[in-house]
């Protein structure tokens, strides 16, 4: 079983509770669940920065959990600016 199997189900809210029981650092795959996206495309965002990810050690790489709910701030202002 993947360690990040029982995190499969995208977020429910945009607040820190509601990431609370998220692990710390999330794999990429994980991180693009919660934000109901694909491998692909979860990566494609990390690799652009828009997405803050670490690595850990020569190959493990991961994202917070902050960095899930900085990306949907940005996009929420982002959205309310076009509008």
């Amino acid at each position: 079983m993947d360690a990040n199997t029982q995190f499969d189900t995208p977020l429910g809210g945009d607040s820190l509770q509601s990431i609370a029981h998220l692990p710390l650092l999330l794999t990429v795959e994980a991180a693009g669940v919660q934000l109901s996206l694909g491998r692909t495309e979860a990566f494609a965002l990390v690799k652009s920065g828009e997405l803050e990810s670490v690595v850990i050690g020569q190959r493990a790489r991961r994202v917070p959990r902050q960095a899930l709910l900085d990306y949907v701030t940005r996009l929420r202002a982002q959205n309310q600016r076009a509008n």
